[in-house]
């Protein structure tokens, strides 16, 4: 069954008449989706160390938000993990996944540098990918400096940013570069091209519609070819050997549930070391909704534990 605390918050939706965000244009769904984190996210947790930076880009200065867990020190050497936040492509940003980092940051006691990525449909695929290819490039290549360990950074992200993170590994590799020790995929979009199971029986009725999917792919993704490439679906890419360890977790009422499970069996079957779990009763985006869904807080804590593990190798 769906969690009484998920129907709830559904219900309530219904019943304060909130528009759905395919109805809103971009600006308008920004608003709202920012907004909406006071409502559901726990207070921000304090951190040793929180500030924002500006690193170069492939098109201009890119700005990440830096973290660093409470009871380090300064010149403490960390591992680190880079964050993609979810939106897909369109809304979210630093400060709408800033409770997250901060509890990620914490409870794995490691540095965290989140992405603020530029959005759709004022920047088109691949845009957001190449910006989290450089930042995640600049990290490891500036470790000495940031007091991070090159050996032990892991890449994440939800949703949009579960895409990324997938398509930021296949990217690493492919380059040649540095190989996360994890890649953390929470409810990820896999397969832009997807058409049937999940996206069918939970296309409507659970927050993240199918209507609400075409509109997001239709800003970051508007021609068809890139929907194909690798770089937009991860599933489709034609090796997936040698990527890093995964955790690829998703919500039973999510009609991307089927995409996470898919490409962590085609990880496995590439020979990846994986985990998949799904919160079965969970809807899409409840990771950081831990004042509205216990079982949020619950998910938080597991993302911790798999990045302990993973920093320790």
């Amino acid at each position: 069954m769906l969690d009484p605390q998920c129907k709830f918050i559904i219900d309530l939706v219904i019943e304060k008449g909130i528009p759905p965000t395919h109805t809103l244009t971009p600006i308008q769904a920004r608003e709202s989706y920012s907004q909406r984190r006071f409502f559901a996210q726990n207070d921000p947790a304090e951190v040793a160390d929180v500030r924002d930076i500006q690193i170069p880009g492939p098109v201009g200065d890119l700005t990440l938000r830096s973290y660093r867990p409470i009871g380090s020190k300064p010149d403490q050497t960390l591992p680190c993990l880079v964050y993609y936040h979810g939106g897909g492509h369109v809304i979210g940003d630093l400060d709408t996944h800033d409770v997250l980092c901060r509890d990620l940051s914490n409870m794995a006691q490691c540095a965290v540098y989140a992405v603020h990525y530029r959005l759709a449909p004022e920047h088109i695929f691949p845009a957001a990918f190449d910006d989290c290819v450089a930042a995640t490039k600049w990290v490891h290549a500036n470790a000495g400096s940031l007091k991070i360990d090159p050996d032990r950074i892991a890449i994440a992200g939800d949703s949009a940013g579960g895409q990324l993170t997938a398509v930021v590994a296949l990217a690493l590799k492919k380059t040649n570069s540095f190989k996360p020790v994890l890649q953390l995929l929470i409810y990820p979009m896999t397969d832009a091209t997807a058409k049937d199971g999940s996206m069918v029986t939970n296309a409507q009725g659970y927050l993240l519609t199918k209507d609400s999917m075409d509109y997001f792919l239709g800003h970051y993704m508007p021609e068809e070819w890139m929907r194909k490439d690798w770089r937009g679906s991860p599933f489709l890419a034609d090796d997936h050997t040698g990527l890093p360890p995964a955790v690829v977790i998703t919500a039973g009422y999510d009609p991307l549930r089927d995409e996470g499970a898919k490409y962590a069996d085609k990880l496995s079957s590439a020979g990846v070391p994986t985990q998949y779990i799904c919160f079965e009763r969970q809807i899409h985006g409840f990771v950081p909704m831990g004042r509205v869904i216990t079982e949020a807080d619950t998910a938080v804590k597991l993302c911790a534990q798999v990045l302990r593990e993973a920093f320790k190798k």
